[in-house]
């Protein structure tokens, strides 16, 4: 099995806030890995005394407990446990009713000797290639398909689409949210090596076009992590000016890159 990670801030001045970890239990049958997206606060704050970067270190370390100590669990089980847990740990002092209360993105996988498991929780995306080089990208793109104009503001964002029905759905406080998740199981003979990536890596597709799915996983199998994470630095030095790709995100975001050949 050959593992690797890369994860690396948008700006050095700033804490990382993904979180990513990959779990080979003793036996050595198997694996897990975990990937979180730390969802940046608005200016006006969270209604949280604790930075996003505690909430994924808390959540993250939940879930990589959880999916190895609970191998027989389901994986929105596993989810909902972590969130439970990570709000029983601040819910005296923090109001985690706030809508912007500390949030992530989240992508599980769990394998086995006979199955693969995933979860796929708002924009981070799990790439799986197949034995043949096949490329199937697993994805919750219900972030996508939100009105442009419900995502003009952090405000209106809260009021209308965030962690709401017919919007999308992130993992802040609410156990339930598990039950959102994108799931699934492939058996394991389909699955070679899987790849997950935050939304600061896969820019390289979704933003730039420099590559589709497929040239995405080549990149980072031929050549690692850190390669793609290089280019889609190469590509926002370029964009600097935000006309043509960029426009209204930020110039350079965190971006995570996780990849386990099986």
């Amino acid at each position: 099995m050959r593992t690797e990670l890369v994860s690396e801030p948008g700006e050095p001045t700033r804490p990382n806030e993904d979180f990513a970890s990959l779990a080979l239990p003793a036996s050595g049958q198997g694996g897990a890995l975990v990937l979180l997206d730390g969802v940046t606060p608005p200016r006006d704050g969270t209604g949280c005394r604790h930075s996003v970067p505690w909430f994924t270190a808390r959540l993250g370390g939940a879930l990589t407990e959880l999916t190895v100590s609970l191998p027989d669990a389901p994986l929105a089980a596993v989810l909902s446990e972590a969130i439970r847990r990570t709000a029983d740990a601040h819910a005296h002092i923090c109001d985690l009713s706030h809508p912007r209360t500390p949030q992530a993105t989240v992508v599980l996988a769990r394998w086995t000797p006979q199955q693969v498991a995933y979860l796929v929780l708002s924009d981070s995306v799990l790439l799986v290639e197949a034995p043949d080089g096949k490329v199937t990208a697993l994805l919750d793109d219900r972030l996508a398909h939100v009105p442009r104009g419900s995502l003009v503001s952090d405000r209106v964002a809260d009021a209308t689409v965030r962690n709401k029905e017919g919007g999308f759905f992130t993992a802040a406080a609410d156990p339930s949210v598990a039950a959102r998740a994108v799931t699934g199981t492939l058996p394991r003979s389909r699955v070679r090596a899987l790849a997950a990536l935050t939304d600061g890596a896969t820019r390289w597709v979704d933003k730039f076009g420099a590559g589709d799915w497929a040239d995405c996983f080549s990149v980072v199998r031929e050549e690692g992590p850190q390669a793609l994470v290089d280019r889609v630095r190469h590509l926002e030095r370029t964009d600097a000016t935000r006309r043509t790709y960029l426009r209204r995100s930020k110039t350079h975001d965190d971006a995570t890159v996780v990849l386990a050949e099986l």
